[in-house]
This record gives structure tokens, sequence and C-alpha cells, in this order.
């Protein structure tokens, strides 16, 4: 069976999810761009992949994997080290709840499809950013103090979580559209301490061109 592969977009905030697991995990895998401005994922080649047309979708153990999550959860479970959960059940629960501020309550609001449909609606391009911004903002304020008391080098602790794979990409569309990050340190202290790590950063939409290999 060949290596993984990885239905992807550099920009995609869930691609580079898992982009960060994959790498972090050491798992060898192919990439096949799907340009999401230019509407590929619409394609029925590719919905007959993934009937929801989105990516990520991962092949992986002759399985078709999709949403970004699931597709992580799958990693760690087979690949479990280093891990991406606590094992207590407090502590993952905590470390649950700094994941999903991120990928169920502000990344949903502000993705393509969203976007799309804003404009559809007539906004323009000032309100649609002001839309975009507003979320992120109310999402970090939760987040910054949420994981406030845990927090050490990463955003729960001293080791990289899920909490941490979900941030970095957030972090990275937070600044593409120049939302003010000053009332933020633990999360700014976050993302730059896992930045640095070369999972994280040969994850980074910089980094990987479309179509291109990773591996």
């Amino acid at each position: 069976m060949g290596k993984p592969l990885l239905y992807d977009f550099h920009r995609s905030s869930a691609s580079y999810r898992v982009r960060i697991a994959l790498n972090l995990k050491g798992v060898a895998y192919d990439a096949i761009s799907v340009n999401l401005p230019d509407g590929e994922q619409r394609a029925d080649a590719y919905r007959a992949r993934n009937p929801q047309g989105l990516v990520p979708m991962l092949e992986i153990d002759g399985k078709r994997l999709t949403q970004s999550l699931a597709i992580i959860d799958y990693l760690d479970a087979g690949w479990p080290d280093p891990p991406f959960v606590p094992a207590d059940p407090a502590d993952r629960a905590h470390v649950l709840a700094l994941a999903l501020t991120i990928a169920c309550d502000i990344h949903p609001l502000n993705n393509l499809r969203v976007l799309r449909r804003l404009t559809k609606l007539g906004l323009d391009q000032e309100t649609r950013d002001d839309w975009y911004r507003s979320w992120v903002r109310e999402g970090f304020d939760a987040l910054e103090a949420l994981a406030a008391p845990r927090a050490g080098r990463h955003l729960f602790g001293d080791n990289v979580t899920l909490a941490d794979i979900c941030l970095v990409p957030q972090m990275f569309n937070a600044r593409r559209f120049d939302v003010p990050l000053h009332d933020y340190p633990l999360l700014v202290r976050a993302d730059a301490a896992a930045a640095a790590l070369d999972a994280f950063a040969a994850a980074h939409p910089e980094r990987v061109a479309p179509a291109a290999v990773s591996g």
C-alpha cells in the first residue's frame, strides 16, 4: 500500500491542522491540491470521493477519512506518540474545549463558504472583513481566558496538544485579516512556540505549494 494521500488546500485551516498532525506523527504522505477558490472541491470526481465536497480528505489504510478533527483523532489512535490529548479525563476535556473553541466556534463562521454567502447577500469587502474579525476577536477573548489558568509554553502546559494544532492555523488567518493581537499575549506566545517546531513550520501555507508532494 502506498503512502497516505492528503487532498489539501494550502490556505485551508482544516487542511493546515491535518498537515501539522501528520508531521508531528512522522507520517509521510503525498498531497493533491484541491483549489477551493476555483471550486475544484465541487467537481464530480472529487465529490465521488468525498460527498461533502470539502477539504481535507485523507486516504489512508484503504480508508477515506474526512473532517479534520476526525482525521487527527484517527492519527492519534494509530500513532500514539506524541499524544495529542492528555490521558487524564479532566485534562482531556480541557484540551478538547480549547480546540473546539477554535474549530467549532470561530472557524465555521469565517470559512470560504460563509464569506461567499455574505458576498451573495450584497455585503461589501469591508463589511465581510469586519464580520471575520469580530468572530475571531470574540473567540480569542474566550480562548485567552480559558487557557490562562493551565497554559505553559503551549496552550496546555509545556507539551503540544490538539489545542495548539488548532491554534496555529487560526492565528495565521487572524494575521491575514489584520486582527489586532495585542490583547492575546498568551495566544501569541503559544503560537510562536509551536510555530518554531519543525512539524508546524513545514505545514505552513507558504511552505506548501499546490500539488506539491510532502513527506
